[in-house]
Parts: structure tokens; C-alpha cells; sequence
């Protein structure tokens, strides 16, 4: 099973001061959109998101179909296909992708101490 591209997502208060934070440690944006609240940033092959006002807790982030730079691979396992496997192994899922859909969709999980598992697929 191929989760895709992780990022770890990071709910933020001040986009701008986390942005300074992470370009002090190395960090560039790689991309994203501040006057939405959210970035995207990279150091070699570690991806951070910065999101502001979009979620209430941190989160680890998988993409199928791309790879760590955002670019989209020819063979991935769908978000779908992945919605299914997990929902046959008995895990509950907090949101799913409509199965009858293709293209992007996305899934949440929650690990057994309450973190959340995003699995978002673009492509």
C-alpha cells in the first residue's frame, strides 16, 4: 500500500512568524497561497504545510500521486482503493472519499491517540 507524498500540516496561529521560524531552520515555500492562510514549505525532502484558521489540530498528511515535490507520478494507488483497504482492516474513518468518484478526493483517519491521518489525493 502506497500512501503517496507526507507532509506533516501544522495548524498555526501567525503564518507569517511560523514562516520566518521554519526559514530560519532552512525551510523554503515551495508553495501555497499566505492571503488564504496556508504554505507549503521544504527543506531537501522534509515538506511542511502551515495552515492558519483551517484546522484544529496538527496533522500527518499522505498524497497519493505525487511525489515529495508535488509532481505527479504515472502509477499510484488511488485514495479510494487505499478508503478501502483501511475500512477492511476494521479502521473507522472520520470522512471518506465518495467511492463512485475518480480524480481528487480525500479521506481522515484518526490514530489511536486522536491525531489525525489525512490522506489527500490531487490527481
Amino acid at each position: 500500500m502506497k500512501l503517496g507524498a507526507f507532509s506533516v500540516s501544522l495548524a498555526v496561529r501567525d503564518l507569517e512568524a511560523s514562516r520566518i521560524f521554519y526559514e530560519k531552520l532552512g525551510f523554503h515555500v515551495f508553495g501555497g497561497d499566505a492571503a488564504q492562510g496556508w504554505l507549503i514549505i521544504k527543506n531537501a525532502s522534509s515538506t511542511i504545510g502551515l495552515f492558519q484558521g483551517m484546522f484544529d489540530k496538527n496533522m500527518l498528511t499522505f498524497n497519493p500521486g505525487w511525489d515529495e515535490n508535488a509532481q505527479n507520478l504515472n502509477e499510484f494507488t488511488d485514495v479510494r482503493e487505499l478508503q478501502q483497504h483501511l475500512k477492511t482492516a476494521g479502521i473507522t474513518l472520520e470522512s471518506e472519499a465518495d467511492e463512485t468518484s475518480t480524480g481528487p478526493a480525500s479521506f481522515l483517519v484518526l490514530d489511536p491517540d486522536g491525531n489525525p491521518v489525512l490522506v489527500d489525493q490531487h490527481v
